[in-house]
């Protein structure tokens, strides 16, 4: 189903474009990541999307119709990266008030907020003020009040940003979960957790898409990342160049190696390298199906 399409949005202010002529469409399913630098224009699409804001030129439709129509009502959502919430209000309070707002009675309302809360591991928060949780637990209630009503597309702004390593992996988990319901787009400038999420990138760069990449490969060729932990790294990578099947091997950083090859013989390059190891007594942190990220986008 076509969930997006943007077609030469532009958005001027003053005399600064913050976006320039971006086109693209996206299909409903698995998260997309939305990434590049401060400034790339990132937050003013995320505010066009939701109709914050009136593109100044181009045309974009989700889910068929304008940003920020009435059809829209309880079917987008969208969580900022600073977004607070009331610190005089329970959150039970405030997130039944928020699913009133599309259109619930108080009792399917408060029945809503009890879902959203527990998908979240927050049930026990619920008569709780704002000012009594921790940042990771906020942002866990923030999300949850983006789960209201099982919208169909879910914009979430630098969601784990600043978060402990072990709350940053249940909004992760939160995301993989809610995905069979709902549309992810997330904004984010962490890529190895991009990685895990999403399947479609795009990259924005200056007010421009510069790339818009699927991690899932569509050609003859794969790829193979392989990080060492110890190993003759020249000769393993003149050795793994000799094996039937690959094409190309490079390095891409101090102790990993990219690996094309063909893909017409699944599992057959796995088990040449793990041979490799074996007869050497190498030895290998992972052996990554694919690409990581940050190859991907940026090597030449």
């Amino acid at each position: 189903m076509m969930l997006i399409s943007c077609q030469n949005l532009t958005k001027n202010f003053g005399d600064k474009k913050a976006l320039n002529e971006v086109s693209f469409t996206l299909e409903a399913g698995t998260p997309i990541a939305l990434v590049g630098p401060n400034g790339a224009g990132k937050t003013t699409l995320f505010s066009i999307l939701c109709g914050y804001i009136l593109p100044s030129k181009g045309k974009v439709n989700i889910l068929g119709q304008q940003p920020g129509s009435r059809e829209l009502q309880g079917r987008v959502a969208a969580l900022p990266q600073d977004a607070l919430l009331d610190p005089n209000f329970s959150i039970i309070t405030q997130l039944s008030f928020f699913a009133q707002l599309q259109g619930m009675t108080a009792k399917a309302a408060k029945i809503e907020t009890k879902r959203v809360l527990e998908l979240v591991d927050m049930t026990e928060a619920a008569n709780l003020k704002p000012i009594s949780l921790s940042h990771g637990m906020s942002k866990r209630v923030a999300i949850a009040q983006a789960l209201i009503g099982q919208p169909e597309v879910v914009l979430l702004d630098e969601p784990t940003a600043g978060l402990d390593p072990a709350n940053a992996k249940k909004i992760r988990e939160i995301v993989q979960n809610q995905s069979i319901n709902s549309t992810f787009i997330i904004s984010s400038h962490n890529l190895d957790e991009l990685e895990k999420l999403c399947d479609t990138v795009l990259y924005l760069e200056s007010g421009q898409l510069q790339q818009s990449v699927s991690m899932q490969s569509e050609q003859s060729t794969e790829y193979i990342t392989l990080t060492l932990q110890q190993a003759d790294f020249e000769q393993l990578q003149s050795t793994i160049g000799a094996i039937d099947s690959v094409i190309n091997v490079k390095p891409i950083s101090h102790d990993q190696l990219l690996i094309e090859h063909n893909k017409s013989l699944p599992y057959y390059i796995e088990r040449a390298l793990l041979d490799l190891f074996e007869q050497n007594q190498w030895q290998y942190k992972s052996i990554l199906k694919g690409r990581t990220l940050e190859d991907t986008l940026f090597s030449n």
